[in-house]
């Protein structure tokens, strides 16, 4: 495939993101993990282990663990009224995607245990059709893949470690149309592909057998993208298939967590903080600056822009409850806030706080093979903001996202 980069690809496709969780992440990728709206660490049952906790592997049952799930994302259209014209407003797309994830986990060797993760973590799409949106968003859109490796080392019978490492593949596309400006047609088409690392650390301590304290650590990854662009004004292509670079950060996420079983019932309660002050601005490098070519388009694709997002907590609250030998039901419910101010809010993502809701269920077939279903509502609220063009001067509407999966998990 033919290598070629968004300008603000990545930058801003990063920036777009799902608009259903704290900035661009996913963190959904389980059927567990759905069920209990990420609320989800402490107490870690299935081969999602090795995503969320590796540190848990240490106490699964012995012999290999598997999950294989496919999680369909519904983006509902939203609503954008603008405060000066009613010509500015408008709606994005529906979007909707199907995710498959997978977890694998090792027996034990020598207190030793190995997992391995294939998910989803950022991403997804924004579309406008709208004249005044497309001129900075007609189309983002970002495809990750991370391939998580890990390895926990069972310390004591009540203390577990684990290290692993991030591999995130990143495929972006962008689009922007700007009909209104004084030059005529200013256009960008782009794609851009990148292979980043990072690392990822846990522990868990249970210092009584229905107690579970556990941390996480998923360290930041900057996405490195290089390439070609694309660039026109006036209806004419005047950055042809030309090299330019950006580098946006996949921020760090610290998740403290502790869970309780009572009985047949387990309460965990997770505290995540996404640490979203390391984009601080979007910068972008060409093999020679716009400005020598026109000013319009340094404004519009080279010029530095502050985004000065901030660090974020969510608080979530998952309730896993064993019905009997065969069902298991399950139960979460969030608050999530976003990092992004006011005075850099844009169309690539009209991020708002959100409260989530979610259920599921499992059902155990054999003594080795279940079964499970989770759906998720993510609801954000509405936003106003007050700024200049090309920048929203207006309140978003309707923004929610539904998630459904379904998964199956097997050990041999």
């Amino acid at each position: 495939m033919k290598k070629r980069i968004a300008v603000v690809a990545l930058a801003g496709i990063l920036a777009a993101g799902p608009a259903f969780a704290s900035g661009y992440r996913i963190p959904e990728q389980s059927t567990n993990s759905v069920a209990l709206s990420n609320a989800y660490v402490a107490n870690t049952p299935g081969a999602d282990a090795s995503y969320y906790n590796p540190a848990n592997m240490s106490w699964l049952e012995e012999g290999w663990h598997s999950e294989f799930s496919l999680t369909y994302i519904n983006l509902a259209s939203i609503e954008y009224t603008d405060n000066n014209s009613s010509a500015r407003s408008g709606g994005s797309r529906t979007e909707n995607f199907a995710l498959p994830e997978f977890h694998l986990v090792s027996p034990q060797y020598n207190n030793f245990r190995f997992g391995l993760s294939l998910v989803y973590p950022y991403g997804l799409s924004k579309r406008w059709e709208a004249s005044y949106p497309r001129m900075t968003s007609e189309e983002f859109t970002l495809k990750t893949y991370e391939l998580n490796p890990n390895l926990s080392y069972q310390v004591t019978d009540t203390f577990s470690v684990a290290a692993g490492v991030r591999a995130i593949y990143s495929e972006g596309k962008v689009k922007s149309t700007d009909t209104l400006g004084t030059l005529g047609l200013a256009r960008r088409d782009l794609e851009g592909s990148a292979t980043d690392y990072g690392y990822n650390l846990a522990a868990t301590y249970k210092p009584v057998s229905n107690l579970s304290l556990a941390a996480t650590y998923r360290s930041k990854v900057d996405l490195e993208i290089e390439g070609d662009a694309t660039l026109g004004i006036g209806g004419a292509t005047v950055y042809n298939n030309r090299y330019a670079e950006v580098m946006v950060p996949a921020p760090a996420v610290l998740t403290l967590a502790a869970a309780y079983t009572f009985a047949a019932t387990t309460v965990e309660f997770t505290y995540d903080k996404t640490y979203w002050s390391a984009y601080d601005k979007l910068d972008f490098n060409y093999d020679v600056s716009l400005l020598t070519i026109n000013p319009t388009l340094y404004a519009l694709f080279d010029a530095p822009g502050a985004k000065n997002w901030s660090n974020t907590d969510a608080f979530r609250i998952g309730l896993t409850h064993k019905l009997n030998t065969h069902w298991t039901v399950m139960a979460g419910f969030a608050i999530d806030k976003n990092p992004v101010p006011d005075q850099t809010l844009g169309f690539e993502l009209p991020d708002s706080d959100a409260k989530i809701y979610s259920i599921g269920a499992r059902y155990q077939i054999t003594d080795t093979l279940q079964v499970g279903a989770a759906y998720l509502y993510d609801d954000k609220e509405s936003r106003t903001v007050a700024s200049s063009a090309p920048k929203p001067n207006g309140t978003f509407d309707n923004s929610a996202a539904h998630l459904l999966n379904i998964g199956l998990q097997y050990r041999f």
